[in-house]
């Protein structure tokens, strides 16, 4: 198993992601829309959003999930954060039609959030550990803990380890190309957010389009 994760590691700097995604963010839509809609949707089920609740989202994208928890959230806070600034230009395009909403976005890395200890309610992280080197994933984790409130839910989706027929494709282009997917390769968290003290409640499996995807729900004890 480590030989696959040694093969199948991040291979796009941390440097470089923030250029990557300003590249493909005119075309994200659609690929959001075609591969990863069903895991996005039950993303936001699994958060069971309150109405006045602290919400964080990391790696916002182009807003995709973050225009549906900002509806959900119209008298709490709304926290939107990415690398990319061409993503973020995108997911405001989007947010303006929800009129005078209450939300922030900032350009903003993952393992530095500005916020205080234990101020958010949920975190929400769309596709974002999948570009990320195992070595970093704990620091990440660590950071998102920090900023949960006790008994916070932490909602993950990445791009997963493909587990039926065909979904074993995008980690072949990966291991070709990883800048054709985005930087993106399939990785598994639920041991990882164990081992860094969250309680996991919920795993599945999704795929679309042959792309598979995890939607991981736990929590800060």
């Amino acid at each position: 198993m480590q030989s696959l994760q040694q093969k199948l590691d991040a291979r796009v700097p941390q440097s470089e992601i923030g250029q990557v995604y300003d590249e493909i963010a005119s075309v994200y839509n659609l690929w959001g829309t075609l591969t990863e809609t069903r895991a996005r949707n039950r993303t936001l089920e699994l958060a069971e959003i309150q109405d006045g609740q602290q919400i964080l989202e990391v790696a916002v994208g182009t807003g995709l999930a973050f225009y549906e928890i900002v509806k959900r959230n119209p008298h709490g806070h709304n926290f939107g954060v990415d690398l990319s600034k061409g993503m973020l230009a995108k997911a405001e395009q989007r947010l303006r039609t929800l009129g005078q909403a209450n939300y922030t976005l900032k350009a903003e890395t993952a393992f530095d959030l500005q916020l205080e200890d234990e101020t958010v309610d949920t975190l929400v992280n769309n596709y974002m550990f999948d570009l990320i080197p195992f070595k970093d994933m704990g620091r990440i984790l660590q950071e998102f803990k920090r900023v949960l409130k006790k008994s916070g839910k932490l909602i993950l989706v990445n791009m997963t380890e493909g587990e039926r027929w065909g979904s074993q494709i995008y980690d072949w282009l990966y291991d070709r190309s990883p800048r054709l997917m985005g930087g993106c390769r399939g990785v598994k968290l639920s041991a990882k957010l164990q081992e860094h003290g969250l309680v996991v409640d919920v795993r599945e499996y999704h795929q679309q389009m042959l792309f598979p995807s995890e939607v991981i729900r736990a929590y800060k004890p």
